[in-house]
């Protein structure tokens, strides 16, 4: 009796060992899977990182991209290829954000992309450097070439300057002056008189001073006789004469040759209206220029 009692089933036993075992199978089995969702949990935050750290650099290079398309760019071509870059980066950025984080292989991809898109970016910002040094050199030399015009031109006008000053030196030099003037009124037999009623004739002496600097030959002397109440005494309307681009009335002309040296000369204006009482004056000219005025006066 007693050995049957301590004698155990082996059935029981072979039941009791399969039983442990397919717990510690179970056991086993439960903390695999506890570990692989772990690890893939891992692995997806760690997809999902990268994923928007390729996000946040596809954005920065966009900027980038923005920061590059100036005005000051002259170039269309650049700017065109500037453009396409930017919409290439904006196209992958919208594809990265709809990719899957699972779908490594695309991301990968991506990422291959925009190592591609900066290289290319780097290679404008070369060209663009390369263009602004081009265009400093350009106006630093725009520049140059724009202040030796304005000294050149500086000195033009100097020169023309100089010149017109020479000239209105020479012309002043050259120009004829009278050097003696007398009026004297005549009676009817040519004589001096001051005797109002018995003024016939008036006598306009004068000398045209020495000066060889004045081109020598044949000359006209305009003598330009005023009243008191300002009216040129004429003896015909149409006797005028150019002067300083207009033409003038005169009372008395009359040739003369000149060749550098004094003449003394004389011109004679008939009374044949009532001569004004008051101061008079005779304004000489020759070659276009005022060369005397001198007043003189009648009384009664």
């Amino acid at each position: 009796m007693t050995d049957k009692t301590n004698k155990k089933d082996p059935k029981l036993v072979i039941f009791i060992a399969l039983i442990a075992a397919l717990t510690a199978v179970s056991a086993f089995l439960i903390w695999m899977n506890l570990q692989q969702k772990t690890e893939i949990k891992e692995i997806v935050e760690q997809m999902e990182f990268e994923k928007e750290q390729l996000e946040d650099e596809y954005e920065e290079l966009a900027i980038q991209f923005d920061g590059y398309q100036t005005p000051d760019i002259h170039n269309d071509s650049l700017v065109e290829l500037l453009s396409q870059e930017k919409q290439r980066v904006q196209d992958l950025l919208e594809e990265l954000r709809i990719t899957k984080v699972t779908n490594a292989r695309r991301i990968a991809e991506l990422k291959k992309e925009l190592a591609t898109v900066r290289q290319v970016m780097v290679s404008y910002v070369h060209q663009i450097d390369s263009l602004d040094r081009t265009n400093k050199q350009l106006v630093k030399e725009n520049q140059q070439v724009k202040q030796q015009y304005q000294e050149v031109a500086r000195q033009a006008q100097q020169l023309e300057e100089e010149r017109t000053q020479l000239a209105e030196v020479v012309s002043r030099a050259s120009m004829l002056e009278i050097s003696h003037f007398e009026m004297i009124a005549l009676n009817k037999r040519d004589r001096k008189t001051t005797i109002y009623n018995q003024i016939q004739k008036l006598q306009f002496d004068y000398t045209i001073g020495r000066n060889i600097t004045n081109q020598p030959g044949m000359k006209t002397i305009y003598l330009r006789i005023t009243r008191p109440d300002g009216e040129v005494m004429q003896k015909n309307i149409n006797h005028v004469f150019e002067f300083e681009n207009g033409e003038i009335a005169y009372s008395i002309r009359k040739q003369f040759e000149y060749a550098g040296e004094a003449v003394t000369d004389v011109v004679y204006w008939p009374v044949e209206e009532i001569l004004q009482v008051g101061i008079y004056n005779a304004d000489f000219f020759v070659d276009g220029e005022l060369i005397g005025s001198f007043p003189f006066e009648i009384n009664k």
